[in-house]
């Protein structure tokens, strides 16, 4: 039996491996990843231990391939970037999220495969404006970044509505702005983990949970909001996307609700049966001017389109990842 061919680029790392484990059992489909995974002791590689892996492509080789067997592919979910908001190299940030996105949306024009990309929140800047995933060319260009990951982002997604609008698109093109995501697998982030992942090693000691004084008039310590979105919802999502290809666009992926800090510590602190202690800590200077103090992801042009499945609430997938966390086989 043939089966239909996809290629996930950044597939071993947080969010590309939950797309994959939530793929890996469709029998109809063989995945490619494309990825690096760097030192062994990181444990990058279990992230697609459990899964059938039809190729494993670098990086550097990706352009030979796809013009190779990557014209056997139907579809290409690209979840590779630069994805620290304090990497000093600004030419490496757009050199990868801006010129490897622009050039694979290009093949994926070109070849007539479809394409569903990664954006994040991070475009939005300071969310001035909401967080309004308005889609037109005005409004994208209008979106302040505070940091040249957001800006990569955003200058991509502008790239890639105007492409669309001057009919020069994939047969799909679709990108989802993720929210702040956490879950399993994202153990070999190092700093860019999210919260939840670097504040259980201190519940697990008992110790205080460190999170960041708050800067703002008005906004107490533990109080900035963000959108806190469970890793799997985000992988569903994507995949919803991949098997509904006449979907187009560009929109958020969130919970929809602004939680605090402090909620956050104290529903892991439960999940693993403690009481929060939190101490509030000095914020780095160097991340002072580049903060968001609150985000919230609405989601209606994902549901008018017709995505139904409803997020976990906060509580269910902390819980949830608390169990992942403590499995002795884990990784999805």
């Amino acid at each position: 039996m043939s089966r239909r061919l996809i290629l996930v680029t950044g597939g071993a790392g947080f969010i590309g491996s939950n797309i994959i484990a939530d793929l890996a059992d469709d029998d109809d489909l063989e995945i490619a990843v494309c990825d690096r995974l760097r030192e062994a002791a990181l444990g990058k590689w279990r992230n697609l231990a459990k899964h059938r892996i039809a190729d494993f492509v670098p990086p550097e080789d990706l352009p030979a391939w796809l013009e190779g067997r990557g014209r056997q592919a139907e579809a290409v979910i690209h979840m590779g970037a630069v994805s620290s908001t304090t990497e000093r190299d600004a030419d490496k940030i757009v050199q990868v999220n801006f010129g490897l996105s622009r050039d694979l949306f290009v093949w994926c024009a070109a070849n007539a495969r479809r394409f569903i990309w990664a954006s994040s929140a991070a475009t939005y800047g300071t969310g001035a404006d909401d967080f309004d995933d308005d889609p037109s060319p005005a409004a994208l260009a209008a979106l302040r970044p505070l940091n040249a990951y957001g800006w990569s982002k955003a200058m991509f997604d502008l790239f890639a509505i105007r492409r669309a609008e001057e009919g020069r698109a994939p047969p799909q093109w679709a990108g989802l702005k993720f929210f702040n995501v956490y879950g399993p697998n994202e153990g070999h982030k190092g700093e860019m983990r999210s919260v939840a992942c670097k504040i259980w090693p201190g519940i697990v000691q008992g110790k205080p949970i460190r999170l960041f004084k708050s800067y703002r008039h008005g906004v107490p310590d533990g109080a900035q909001k963000r959108d806190f979105v469970y890793v799997r919802d985000a992988a569903r999502a994507v995949s919803w996307l991949f098997r509904t290809p006449d979907v187009n666009g560009l929109f958020n992926l969130g919970s929809g609700e602004a939680r605090t800090f402090a909620d956050l510590a104290s529903a892991m602190s439960a999940a693993a049966g403690r009481r929060p202690e939190i101490d509030f800590i000095d914020m780095p200077p160097e991340l002072r001017g580049q903060y968001q103090y609150y985000t919230r992801a609405p989601m209606d042009r994902l549901r008018a389109a017709g995505f139904t499945a409803p997020p976990t609430r906060l509580e269910d997938g902390l819980a949830d990842y608390v169990k992942f966390l403590t499995s002795a086989d884990p990784h999805r």
